[in-house]
């Protein structure tokens, strides 16, 4: 099948949706699917404002036109609802077209923290983006429920998996050497220095050991001069990254509005247990089996779910990452994208029953 996936967030952004899509990407290539890529490095760019890091793409409509018309392709997914993917959108309802979307992020949480948008107009804006789409693949039950109740129509449940070469399981903590011997139990915190992701309950814990932050934004600048006992490593490589997961005993993760996490998939990964709130995200990955979740723990109060996570086994962990395949992932993704004609077929096809004729 030949698939174009229009997507804001690719390559050098480095955030879960950008590593997400580049491994969707990659396991459907191996499953014989030919994927095109059309990202904001395509297209003349700007900053998004408030969000260093990430470029948009500014007018793109008549070169994705352009692109699009050549590419004809079979079926077409738009990840995300940034200025591509309205750009996609309206040439998919221009054209009578059927396509896919994503939600990926709960960017009306970004926009109320950030910037004191009401909740509700948030969600206004993106179910109007999704209404038309034939199916919205979302990462857990968790936020279908959510959408559902929001009056989103037409979802689908969808995965994500991980790496489990590149994030190897590591059954004793190891030393990351540019950082030596760190004051145990150390705590690691890897993603986006952000409004949404609550941060500032994990730098905030009074608990004992040393606390590591890995990833950069908005908000780093201020928290690294607040928290100047935490150990700020920035922007690092994946491959660099997988001996850092390898180094914590726990990773926290502060956040209430993510859609998944795939952070702690791959810390699991490398043996680390997750400490986290019990919302969308981590109930969908560390799960609940009788009773409990699985690789870590969850409590309401983050202190709790940390002392507990460092009683989980490492062998736990990695066995909870293991449930989660990026094979599995692609494929069905796959099961989710509809026909690029699909929907002017069955315009056509009514045409042709009101003067009762038969299609050509």
């Amino acid at each position: 099948m030949k698939i174009a996936l229009i997507t804001d967030a690719w390559a050098p952004q480095v955030n879960g949706v950008v590593t997400t899509l580049v491994e969707l990407v990659r396991e459907l290539n191996d499953l014989d699917h030919a994927v095109e890529v059309i990202h904001p490095g395509q297209f003349r760019t700007r900053p998004c404002p408030g969000y260093a890091g990430i470029d948009l793409a500014v007018a793109p409509r008549q070169q994705l036109e352009v692109h699009l018309d050549t590419l004809r392709p079979d079926a077409i997914h738009i990840a995300t609802e940034g200025p591509l993917g309205w750009a996609a959108r309206r040439y998919c309802q221009k054209r009578g077209l059927a396509f896919t979307t994503a939600f990926h992020t709960k960017f009306p949480e970004i926009l109320n923290a950030a910037l004191k948008v009401p909740l509700a107009w948030g969600y206004a804006l993106f179910r109007h983006f999704h209404k038309p789409s034939a199916g919205v693949m979302l990462p857990t039950h968790g936020v279908l429920r959510m959408l559902e109740k929001r009056g989103f129509r037409h979802l689908r449940s969808w995965t994500h998996g991980v790496d489990t070469e590149l994030f190897r399981y590591q059954a004793q903590v190891r030393i990351y050497p540019p950082l030596g011997a760190l004051a145990r139990p150390v705590q690691l915190y890897v993603g986006r220095v952000s409004y949404e992701k609550n941060i500032e309950a994990f730098l905030k814990l009074d608990v004992p050991g040393t606390k590591v932050v890995c990833g950069v934004g908005p908000l780093e600048a201020s928290l690294r001069e607040r928290y100047p006992q935490v150990r700020w490593l920035g922007l690092l490589p994946r491959k660099e990254l997988a001996l850092v997961y390898a180094a914590a005993d726990v990773f926290v993760f502060p956040s209430r509005s993510e859609t998944f996490g795939l952070v702690m998939l791959e810390a699991m990964a490398s043996g680390t247990p997750v400490a986290a709130y019990p919302v969308d995200g981590p109930l969908e990955v560390l799960g609940q089996a009788a009773g409990a979740p699985r690789g870590g723990a969850l409590d309401d109060d983050l202190r709790l779910a940390y002392y507990k996570a460092l009683a989980v086994p490492r062998h736990e962990a990695r066995a909870r990452a293991l449930d989660f395949s990026w094979t599995h992932a692609a494929r069905l993704f796959a099961s989710h994208l509809v026909p690029t004609r699909q929907k002017a077929l069955v315009h056509a096809e009514l045409m042709c029953d009101a003067f009762d004729t038969p299609p050509a």
